[in-house]
């Protein structure tokens, strides 16, 4: 759908001002008739003010779909999605192209959060059922943000920005999410932005630090190798856990500062140790999804002086399947310089079977969740003697996850279980406590003599 050509003499004042209040691409109206429109509606109601309420929606994974069938295709879907939008909205409501894939909404008669919440779920049904593009079909879906007014903000530019926020927080909690504004919310993504900054600032400063936490090999319980974690103490926030700063830093898009400098970082600790000791460092699915994520870890070990053969990348399955035509690629191209690659937290996928058939792995880590039950729960026991024998037949290496005391340890020996690691071996520790510990022991850890 495009938009003619005109001259001067066939546009009239009222054309002129019909085609600055529309999107040219949809037909839709844009975000000047939104605004018009909200006003309206407000005072409409100054006398006796009733809530109503604004959403801005969008279009979960629209740029992979618009790059790999092309901008046209893009815009047919485009032109789908505004059709079926303005055809399911209540009478008395408006929907806009907020621009890009993002579109608006007015709710005059949604007064609340229930009311808005089952709006949002009517709409992303509606935008769940394939879209066609002629010789093949694609599947969407959409995050939503509300705000209500006047709770949410009484002037347009407050309530726009109080959606966005309330949009912000569902695209963060995954795809096709529903969040409606609250001060609540808004402080949290306050205190999110906070973080962000003081990260960002530590990692520029060199103070996101890495521990390591031994790997063992249980038949002898000789160490074989370290894992890399990542660790921050900011001096006003205190202790940070990386399952918080490791997903905001994903999220937020400098996953690749903080990976490249804890690679680094644990690299350098590395070289100090004997050579026969591998290092295991986590990629996250951002840096799978980055085709330069290959050459840069090789760059980083290139400078550091680290042997390929002696890093070890753990990949989740989920990271592998956002973008698995990608992530094979990375990982041959890191199995071809010597890199081993370890498929992390296996057993709590949805296809984990399939991944071993269609990816090159050296080794596999069984999930704790599983070696945590290992001594009381015999389903989890049959599921790690099946995984080891499944190892074993397929020639790869397994490593069991969050071993906490002896029991656990004398079920995964007795198993065929080859490597292990969790805190009845050794806390994680900093690189000055680790090199101590293997100048003092070296390569042996006595039951229950964890690095402290």
């Amino acid at each position: 759908m495009k938009s003619g050509k005109y001259s001067a003499a066939d546009v009239s004042q009222s054309d002129l001002h019909a085609m600055a209040y529309t999107d040219a691409l949809t037909g839709l109206g844009n975000t000047y008739r939104l605004r018009d429109k909200v006003h309206q509606v407000a005072a409409e109601r100054a006398d006796d003010p009733a809530p109503f309420t604004i959403a801005i929606a969008n279009l979960d994974g629209f740029k992979p779909i618009n790059d790999l069938f092309g901008p046209e295709a893009g815009d047919e879907i485009l032109c789908q999605v505004a059709y079926r939008l303005k055809a399911c909205i209540p009478d008395g409501a408006m929907v806009t192209r907020h621009g890009g894939d993002e579109f608006a909404f007015l709710f005059p008669l949604v007064f609340e959060r229930n009311g808005a919440e089952k709006m949002g779920q009517m709409l992303r049904e509606v935008l769940s059922a394939p879209f066609d593009l002629g010789d093949r079909n694609v599947r969407l879906s959409a995050s939503f943000g509300f705000a209500i007014y006047p709770f949410a903000g009484e002037e347009f530019a407050d309530l726009l920005k109080s959606a966005d926020t309330a949009l912000y927080r569902s695209k963060r909690r995954g795809r096709g999410q529903i969040t409606v504004y609250s001060q609540e919310i808004a402080q949290e993504m306050k205190r999110a932005t906070h973080l962000e900054q003081a990260l960002r600032n530590a990692i520029i400063a060199n103070e996101v630090d890495v521990h390591f936490q031994p790997i063992v090999r249980l038949k002898d319980d000789m160490i074989v190798g370290f894992e890399a974690l990542a660790r921050w103490c900011d001096a006003d926030l205190g202790y940070v856990s990386p399952a918080v700063f490791v997903p905001l830093a994903e999220e937020r898009g400098f996953i690749d500062a903080l990976s490249e400098t804890l690679l680094r970082k644990a690299a350098e600790a590395a070289l100090s140790w004997p050579k026969e000791l591998f290092l295991s460092f986590n990629l996250s699915s951002a840096q799978l999804m980055d085709p330069k994520t290959s050459l840069t870890t090789l760059a980083i070990l290139n400078r550091v002086g680290l042997d390929p053969r002696r890093l070890e990348l753990e990949i989740t399955e989920t990271a592998v399947m956002t973008d698995a035509e990608t992530a094979q690629k990375i990982i041959a191209e890191l199995r071809g310089a010597g890199v081993r690659i370890s498929l992390d937290d296996f057993g709590t996928g949805q296809s984990s079977l399939g991944r071993l058939r269609d990816f090159t792995f050296d080794k596999v880590k069984i999930d704790r969740a599983f070696v945590s039950r290992i001594s009381d729960d015999r389903v989890s026991e049959h599921i790690i003697k099946a995984i080891v024998a499944m190892c074993d037949g397929l020639d790869l290496e397994v490593v069991a996850e969050g071993i906490e005391d002896f029991s656990e340890a004398l079920k995964l020996k007795a198993l065929g279980c080859g490597m292990g690691q969790g805190y009845f071996y050794g806390k994680p520790a900093d690189a000055v406590t680790t090199m101590r510990f293997l100048s003092e022991r070296y390569l042996r850890v006595e039951p229950e003599a964890a690095i402290a």
